[in-house]
């Protein structure tokens, strides 16, 4: 009766093990295609005000006193207009009391645009 209940055990720790396995025989020259989609890219920072002033890019963001433009990935969607996102890929541990944030500048040379592209930001306000 030990022995039963070991197998039983065994097995019933081992198939949650098994179940995730997928095998799959390609015999027939099939093509097969999988995409896998990896969303780990960080939040679209929520920003305090965005404007477009003398050929640049100027967002105020929240900042705990060394945050830099270098701190963020601009990304940007050929669509019309342009658009614009921020993503903040690191972090501010700063201790620093800025209550007003930071302003930061990104020219259209460093984004990649002519001088009065049209263009808008994504990012939420806060």
């Amino acid at each position: 009766m030990r022995g039963a209940l070991k197998v039983l055990a065994v097995a019933a720790l081992a198939a949650p093990l098994l179940s995730a396995c997928v095998i799959y025989d390609n015999t027939a020259g099939e093509n097969v295609s999988v995409n896998v989609t990896r969303n780990d890219a960080p939040p679209a920072e929520a920003i305090r005000e965005a404007r477009f002033a003398d050929g640049a890019l100027v967002v105020r963001v929240d900042s705990n006193g060394c945050t830099q433009a270098a701190d963020f990935e601009v990304s940007l969607a050929d669509n019309s207009p342009t658009e614009i996102t921020l993503r903040r890929t690191k972090q501010d541990l700063c201790k620093a009391l800025v209550p007003d944030g930071v302003e930061l500048r990104w020219t259209y040379a460093d984004l990649g645009l002519e001088p009065g592209t049209p263009a808008r930001i994504l990012n939420p306000l806060k």
